[in-house]
C-alpha cells in the first residue's frame, strides 16, 4: 500500500502531531510526505518528498491573523501549478492534515482523500460553537480542504469518528513539575505588546516563546526566547500555568500535563473561536485580548490553582489502523484471521462498533 501523507506547514501543531503519526504509518505502508505552507518553527525528522508554498494564513503582531500579509503572500496561479503538478494518482490513499495542495489535486483527479485533522472535527454539528457566527470563517474552514471522509481530533470525543488529541511521545514521557513560572505562547502578538501587558503583573515570572525575536532578552519579569522545541517543552513541563492562543496542540498538551491554562483566541481565525468555545465549555477561562479591561480576569486566573481534568489515552496507532481499514483494506477483502481479530480489538478500543 502506498500512502501520501500531507501536512499543513503553517504553525507547529500539524508537524508536531506528525512526529508520532508518521512512524506508525511507516510501519503499516509505504509513505511519502508532503508539506505546504510557511511559518512553522519545528521540523520533521523524516525525508519530505514534496514541499510547496500552498496557501497559508500569516500571523500578525496584534493578536490576530494579518489579512493583508495573507493576501500579499497568496498566489493562486502558483497554487494551481502546484495542484496540477502533484501526482496523487501514484498513491492508493492520500491522508490529509489540513493541507490544500493534495486535497484539491485529489478532487481534480478523482483520488480518494481522507482528512485526519483537528479542523475536520471542529465543524462537527456536535462540537461547541461560539455565540457569534462567522459566515466567512466557517465557509473558508469548510471548503479549504475537500475530502471524501474525515477522522478528527478534538479536546473531547464529540462523536464516533472524533478522537481525543494525539499527545506526542515527548510530552507523554514527561514528569511534570511546578517551578512557579508561567509559559506564554501567543505567536500573533509582537514582543513589545507582550512585555507591555505582562509586566503589569510584576510578581509573575513570564517565560515567553516568540515568533518575532531570534535572540533571547529579558525585561523586568518577562523573558523572551525564540521558539525552540526542547526549551518550550521544558518550560511547559515545569510551569505553574500556560497563557496561549486557542490553537489545538498547545492547550491539549497543557491539559494533559495538568497545567492550568488561559487562552486568547486569535482574531480573524474562526478555528480558534471554535476551539475557545470548546475549552470554555470545559471550564477553561477565555479572554479576547490582553487589554487592561481583562487584567482582572488574568489576575484571578493567576490566583486560582484549578486545573481541568482530562483523559487522553494513547490510541494513535489504533486510530491509524482503523482509518486504513475503513478506507483501504476493507475494500481488499482481507480475510486473514489475525488481521480481523486485530481490527475487532481496534474498534473496541476506539468505540467505533
Amino acid at each position: 500500500m502506498k500512502i501520501l501523507y500531507s501536512l499543513q506547514g503553517t504553525g507547529n501543531g500539524h508537524i508536531s502531531r506528525a512526529r508520532d503519526i508518521v512512524p506508525i504509518l511507516m510501519e503499516l505502508a509505504e509513505v511519502d510526505l508532503l508539506i505546504s505552507g510557511v511559518q512553522a518553527d519545528v521540523t520533521l525528522p523524516f525525508e519530505v518528498k514534496y514541499r510547496f508554498k500552498g496557501m497559508s494564513f500569516i500571523f500578525g503582531k496584534k493578536g490576530g491573523v494579518d489579512l493583508w500579509a495573507t493576501y500579499q503572500n497568496g498566489d493562486l496561479g502558483n497554487l494551481m501549478k502546484e495542484i496540477k503538478s502533484l501526482p496523487v494518482t501514484d498513491y492508493d490513499l492520500v491522508i490529509n492534515d489540513f493541507e490544500p495542495v493534495s486535497a484539491w489535486a485529489c478532487k481534480m483527479k478523482g483520488v480518494k482523500c481522507v482528512s485526519l485533522s483537528h479542523q475536520s472535527a471542529v465543524l462537527s454539528p456536535n462540537a461547541p460553537k461560539p455565540s457569534k457566527k462567522d459566515l466567512l470563517g466557517s465557509t473558508i474552514l469548510k471548503y479549504y480542504i475537500p475530502a471524501a471522509s474525515y477522522f478528527g481530533f478534538h479536546f473531547e470525543k464529540y462523536e464516533k469518528t472524533i478522537f481525543t488529541p494525539v499527545i506526542r511521545r515527548q510530552i507523554r514521557d514527561l514528569q511534570p513539575t511546578n517551578e512557579g513560572h508561567y509559559t506564554v505562547y501567543l505567536p500573533a502578538y509582537k514582543d513589545e505588546l507582550l512585555i507591555k501587558h505582562l509586566s503589569r503583573f510584576p510578581n509573575v515570572n513570564w517565560q515567553v516563546f516568540s515568533k518575532h525575536n531570534k535572540e533571547p532578552l529579558t525585561f523586568q519579569n518577562v523573558s523572551i526566547s525564540p521558539i525552540n522545541n526542547e526549551d518550550f517543552v521544558k518550560s511547559l513541563a515545569s510551569s505553574n500555568g500556560v497563557l496561549c492562543g486557542a490553537g489545538f496542540e498547545t492547550p491539549a498538551e497543557a491539559l494533559f500535563l495538568k497545567k492550568k491554562i488561559l487562552v486568547i483566541p486569535m482574531k480573524n481565525q474562526y478555528e480558534q473561536a471554535l476551539n475557545a468555545a470548546s475549552l470554555e465549555k470545559m471550564g477553561v477561562p477565555v479572554i479576547k485580548n490582553l487589554k487592561r479591561k481583562n487584567y482582572a480576569t488574568i489576575a484571578n486566573w493567576l490566583e486560582d490553582e484549578t486545573t481541568i481534568q482530562v483523559n487522553y489515552p494513547d490510541v494513535t496507532k489504533e486510530i491509524i489502523e482503523a482509518l486504513l481499514h475503513e478506507h483501504y483494506y476493507i475494500h481488499q477483502k482481507n480475510t486473514d484471521v489475525k488481521y480481523q481479530e486485530r481490527i475487532r480489538v481496534v474498534y473496541k478500543v476506539l468505540g467505533l462498533k
